[in-house]
C-alpha cells in the first residue's frame, strides 16, 4: 500500500449516510472525492450540496473534491473515474451510497399504490454501484489493493418499505459477493462487501421522527451517525485480515464491536441482530460460470 493519503470515493454524499461517511473518511486522512447532483441550496429539498461536504471533509482532516455527477449517466460517472484516474494515480476505497429515494417510500399502501418512480432506486441505487464498480475495479486490480463497499440495510432480507427497495438492498449484498468471487478468481487482492446499517440521524429520518414520534419514536435508542459506518469502513480498510471478510454482507453495528468503535457519546448502537431477530442471508460457495 503507498505512504500517500488513500484516495476513496463516496457517491450520493450531499447529505445522509453518503455525507458522513465521507467526513469520517476525511477524520482518517483520506482524499474524498464527494458525489451528488446537489451543488447549491434549493437543489434538493433536503439540506447538502456536494461543496458543504468537501468542506466537512477537509475541516475534519482530508482533503475533499467535490464532483457533480448524476449517477444514472454513465459519461458522468465515466469522466468522474477518469478524473480520479488522472489526479491521483489510484483508487483505494469506493463506497457505493448513491440512491434514489423519496418521500413516498414510506407513504402507506402497496407498491402498485405508490409512485411508479420509487423504481428508480433499481437504477440510481443498483445498476449505479454496478456501474461505479466496474469503472473502479480495472484501477483496483492494476495497483493490486482496494476496497468496494455497498451501503446496505436490513431490507435485504426482510419486508422494508416495498419491493423496490427490498430489491435495493438485495441486490446489493449480492453483487457484493458476486464481485468478490471475481476478484479471487482474478487473484487480486481487492475486497467487496457490503454493510448494513442501522437508522440513520439523517434530516430526513430526524424529521420523520418528530412528525410522527409515536411510530419512529422507538428509533432514539438505536440511532446511528451518519459517520459511524464511515469510520467503520475504515478500520475495515485497515484490517490485515479484510480478505477473510470479501463477498460477506456485515453488520456495522457489529463490527463497530469487533473493532472497538463507539459512536457519539460514547455509544454502542445495537445490532438488527438483537434489534429485529434479522441476520444477513449467507451466499452458497457453488460457482457457475
Amino acid at each position: 500500500m503507498s505512504d500517500t493519503a488513500p484516495v476513496a470515493i463516496v457517491t450520493g454524499a450531499s447529505r445522509g449516510a453518503g455525507r458522513g461517511i465521507a467526513v469520517a473518511l476525511g477524520s482518517h486522512g483520506c482524499t474524498v472525492y464527494v458525489t451528488g447532483r446537489s451543488e447549491k441550496v434549493g437543489d434538493h429539498a433536503l439540506p447538502g450540496t456536494i461543496y458543504e461536504t468537501a468542506q466537512a471533509v477537509t475541516a475534519a482532516g482530508g482533503t475533499g473534491i467535490a464532483v457533480r455527477c448524476d449517477h444514472s449517466d454513465d459519461a458522468q460517472v465515466q469522466a468522474l473515474f477518469d478524473q480520479v484516474r488522472a489526479e491521483q494515480g489510484r483508487l483505494d476505497i469506493l463506497v457505493n451510497n448513491a440512491a434514489a429515494i423519496y418521500d413516498e417510500l414510506g407513504m402507506p399502501g402497496n407498491f402498485w399504490e405508490k409512485p411508479l418512480k420509487l423504481g428508480d432506486m433499481i437504477d440510481v441505487g443498483l445498476r449505479s454501484g454496478y456501474v461505479a464498480s466496474w469503472l473502479a475495479a480495472p484501477m483496483m486490480v492494476a495497483q493490486d489493493h482496494g476496497l468496494i463497499v455497498f451501503t446496505s440495510a436490513s431490507g435485504a432480507a426482510h419486508y422494508s418499505m416495498g419491493p423496490a427497495y427490498g430489491a435495493h438492498k438485495a441486490g446489493m449484498d449480492k453483487m457484493a459477493f458476486d464481485m468478490a468471487v471475481d476478484f479471487r478468481d482474478a487473484g487480486a487482492n481487492v475486497a467487496a462487501l457490503s454493510i448494513w446499517m442501522g437508522a440513520l440521524a439523517t434530516d430526513r429520518l430526524l424529521a420523520m421522527m418528530e412528525a410522527d414520534p409515536d411510530k419512529f419514536g422507538y428509533l432514539r435508542d438505536q440511532i446511528e451517525t451518519p459517520e459511524f459506518t464511515g469510520h467503520v469502513i475504515w478500520a475495515l480498510h485497515s484490517d490485515p485480515e479484510l480478505h477473510s471478510l470479501s463477498g460477506r454482507t456485515l453488520i456495522g453495528a457489529e463490527l463497530a464491536v469487533k473493532y472497538g468503535i463507539q459512536d457519539e457519546g460514547g455509544r454502542q448502537p445495537p445490532s438488527y441482530r438483537d434489534t429485529h431477530n434479522v441476520v444477513p442471508h449467507v451466499h452458497h460457495p457453488l460457482v457457475i460460470r
